[in-house]
């Protein structure tokens, strides 16, 4: 298949496929991003301290479950939060 089209006007390049490479970049590296995030905000739950913890209301093992997830391991995970937020 060319990357043509012939219409009324004349010949005309067909975009289609570069609209839809386009978005599929565009979503795989939203994707990666997310995925990146989510790595080090992960990360940054197991390092915190007691107190830390505290502050927002989870425990140790809460934090280290959480941190333990595949990082493209985004759904969520019931409400670890005992507040609600």
């Amino acid at each position: 298949m060319s990357g043509f089209l012939l219409s009324p006007g004349g010949v005309r390049r067909n975009l289609a496929p570069l609209a839809r490479t386009a978005a599929a970049a565009h979503g795989l590296l939203g994707w990666l991003a997310l995925t990146l995030r989510t790595i080090t905000t992960r990360r940054y739950l197991a390092e915190m301290d007691d107190r830390m913890l505290k502050d927002i209301g989870i425990s140790r093992g809460e934090a280290l479950t959480e941190a333990a997830r595949a990082p493209w391991d985004v759904s969520p995970r019931g409400n670890i939060h005992p507040r609600g937020f």
